[in-house]
């Protein structure tokens, strides 16, 4: 199915708790993650200002059949290039982490109308590089049961759908949703440094053809519409700085392609992951030897 990757015109309203089912009402059964004020999974958030130089409006692409993604300022990275492994005991942490993930993977069957195919070709016949090369940081607003049961659950209509390639839970668990192989549906009408790839010429266009998408649990106290919360564990970041590395280590992927949900949408509406904490990144990426 061809993924129009557009904003639904209302978000619905969600009752729901961690411990999983979902309560719905309005016009979409999307999950419980999906929208509180501008959070949420479907791929459609803000601009962020991280603190750094000012951004420059990137040069955009002369393809998508003459689609060009509307001017913004560019991402900064807020991680910064540097060779120094400062703690040898998280780095062999980390590295224990990594293997994990590649010889015991935790995995969840992803309903197959979540998810898509990487487009070889955009809506008007030219080739696209189908290659993942950047990364979306998402986070859940309500807990993981609730996330795995909308992933699993059918949505026959376009602007329902919606999936991350993976998913960390609070206590650092990682759950591998699609394979990087497949597109996964985590923003809707977005962009990357004037980069997108229109796969509907009736919408605007997506990063999701080229990019990977994960997404942290949320803390209790962020199951809200709050502009931050108390942030993620320690455990998070630890079990995000390997997938990180794993995925670094299969595709061309730059540390300043590490990017956020809120800073692709260009809807302006989305602002996840709130309280996301560069720095606590910064070190687990600077020991794996990564940012070098």
């Amino acid at each position: 199915m061809n993924q129009p990757e557009h904003q639904p015109p209302h978000p619905p309203r969600i009752h729901t708790g961690r411990a999983g089912a979902l309560v719905i009402t309005g016009s979409l059964l999307i999950g419980a993650v999906l929208v509180m004020g501008g959070l949420g999974w479907i791929g459609r958030g803000g601009a962020l200002s991280p603190t750094g130089p000012s951004p420059t409006t990137a040069e955009t692409p002369r393809d998508n059949g003459g689609r060009l993604p509307p001017a913004r300022p560019a991402w900064v990275s807020p991680l910064q290039p540097s060779c120094s492994i400062q703690d040898l005991a998280q780095r062999q942490h980390l590295q224990a982490l990594l293997a994990a993930l590649r010889t015991a993977p935790k995995r969840v069957r992803v309903d197959p109308t979540n998810f898509g195919e990487r487009f070889r070709r955009d809506a008007f016949g030219q080739a696209v590089d189908p290659t993942p090369r950047l990364v979306v940081l998402h986070e859940t607003v309500y807990g993981l049961r609730s996330a795995i049961h909308t992933f699993r659950t059918p949505h026959p209509n376009d602007e329902d759908q919606v999936s991350y390639h993976a998913l960390i839970g609070e206590d650092g668990q990682v759950i591998q949703l699609l394979d990087p192989s497949k597109r996964a549906f985590g923003a809707g009408n977005s962009a990357f440094n004037g980069q997108w790839v229109v796969t509907n010429p009736k919408v605007g266009g997506s990063i999701n053809n080229f990019a990977l998408h994960v997404s942290l649990e949320t803390p209790l106290d962020g199951e809200n519409n709050n502009p931050g919360h108390s942030g993620y564990s320690s455990a998070q970041y630890d079990s995000l700085a390997a997938l990180l590395a794993d995925w670094m280590g299969r595709y061309p992927i730059e540390p300043e392609n590490i990017t956020t949900h809120q800073a692709v949408d260009l809807g302006g509406e989305r602002s996840d992951p709130r309280s996301f904490n560069w720095q606590a990144l910064q070190e687990r990426l600077q020991n794996l030897g990564l940012l070098c």
